[in-house]
């Protein structure tokens, strides 16, 4: 009865967002205030489910994502991820150019998200691409591939940052072994997969052309490197002291709080508010407004990621959490497989790789109690999941062909091999850190 609840509840969802149309946060609370009402839960305990998954899910992650977003708005309106880009095209030479624009976007995609990223990146790609007479797609895939990957995989990005609070895994170990899985996925999906796709001729609508900013406006290389990576610096320089320090030093409390994510991005932002705005001529209220645009940005992804937290909770009142965990115990495939499969089939649905994320962990939330799963492996194992086969029902699927003006053969050809090809890679990297590493 419970798995066939279930099962209605993902079909639900499927039909509610990609055939009705309907606003995901509106159609995760029907779903969840349906399967509640389906499963027995009296509406007294059904409401409070609802506020419980709504407010938890939220609290532990809306103050990183909006600095998360913060942050990478003022990266790109700075023109530090263009400084970042030109260094590193620059000093890699032209033989390189996609392995640097790979570097580039794992730097600036760390503080930017996707959509973001996206839209600030594709100038720089097209103006790399006419300077050295390249294609369009060879140059700007690796490129794609680390925004991509990282929105996946890495917090401090909306589904990723959700997971580790739904799964109470350390944001600072899934951080550190999204780097070591994700490195490996965008090498392969990005410069080595590209070099098959010199042939595909891409010649961009001229209205998706904007000049890059004048590089006398840029800030210094130092400041753009430094100020895009300060979460990262500071996180990992806090943990690698409280590794080599006793817990009776006097700077371990210090470092406990700067080891804090929230603290550490902050931290980052005040800083970056100094080095990227107001030190460069910008007034205070001009970096306000950028911020304020930023949380307009994640607003909608934030009611997403509340939407999950509810239905999940609804799961977990009504004690079908524990059905759940024990029917999926039952299939017989490792946790990790399982929650990438089922991420990767609810993508293939719906298309939106956070709503395939976060309905994925929803569903494996109880394995946790059932199993001996790696929780930070398991929120990389789904990320992982979620990315795979971007096809027609995916607004980055057609952002990538708009804007490169490609047809449908050559965009799944391209972005569609590229996503599925991350997101293969990215469990068999998975895999091999819970074959090597302790629980």
């Amino acid at each position: 009865m419970v798995s066939f609840v279930i099962l209605l509840a993902v079909l639900g969802l499927i039909g509610l967002i990609s055939f009705a149309k309907v606003n995901a946060f509106l159609a995760f609370l029907t779903v969840a205030l349906c399967v509640g009402l389906a499963l027995g839960l009296a509406p007294k305990l059904l409401l409070a489910a609802v506020a419980q998954g709504l407010g938890d899910t939220l609290g532990s992650v809306t103050s990183i994502i909006v600095l998360g977003a913060m942050l990478g708005k003022l990266v790109a309106d700075s023109g530090a991820a263009q400084q970042i880009t030109t260094v590193l095209t620059g000093s890699m030479g032209p033989k390189f150019i996609p392995w640097a624009l790979m570097i580039a976007g794992l730097l600036i995609g760390i503080p930017l998200f996707y959509n973001v990223g996206f839209i600030l990146i594709i100038p720089l790609v097209f103006s790399v691409a006419y300077r050295h007479q390249l294609p369009a797609v060879y140059v700007g895939l690796p490129m794609l591939a680390s925004l991509s990957v990282l929105h996946g995989f890495l917090p401090p990005h909306p589904a990723p940052t959700a997971l580790v609070g739904q799964f109470h895994a350390s944001l600072g170990r899934t951080f550190g072994y999204g780097l070591l899985v994700a490195v490996p996925a965008i090498i392969v999906a990005g410069p080595l997969y590209a070099r098959t796709l010199r042939g595909i001729a891409s010649v961009p609508l001229a209205g998706f052309i904007t000049e890059p900013l004048p590089s006398q406006a840029l800030p210094g290389r130092l400041n753009s490197f430094v100020s895009s990576l300060l979460p990262v610096l500071i996180l990992s320089g806090a943990l690698g002291l409280q590794a080599v320090l006793p817990g009776t030093s006097p700077l371990a409390p210090a470092l406990a709080l700067l080891a804090e994510p929230l603290v550490a991005l902050l931290l980052s932002v005040a800083i970056a508010t100094y080095t990227l705005g107001v030190a460069r001529g910008r007034t205070m209220p001009a970096v306000m407004d950028a911020y304020q645009a930023a949380v307009k940005d994640v607003a909608p992804i934030l009611l997403i990621i509340g939407g999950a937290g509810v239905l999940k909770q609804v799961l977990v009142a009504s004690g079908a959490s524990q059905e759940i965990g024990a029917s999926l115990q039952g299939i017989g495939l490792p946790p990790l497989v399982l929650g990438w499969l089922l991420a990767a089939l609810i993508r293939v649905c719906l298309g939106s790789a956070t709503i395939a994320g976060l309905t994925a962990a929803g569903i494996m939330l109880p394995t946790l109690s059932h199993s001996h799963v790696n929780p930070n492996l398991l929120v990389l194992a789904i990320g992982a999941g979620s990315l795979a086969f971007s096809h027609l029902n995916d607004a980055g699927f057609w952002l990538f062909k708009e804007y490169f003006n490609l047809s449908i053969s050559d965009t799944l050809r391209s972005w569609t091999a590229m996503e599925t090809i991350v997101s293969v890679v990215g469990l068999a990297g998975v895999l091999v850190l819970n074959w090597l590493l302790p629980f």
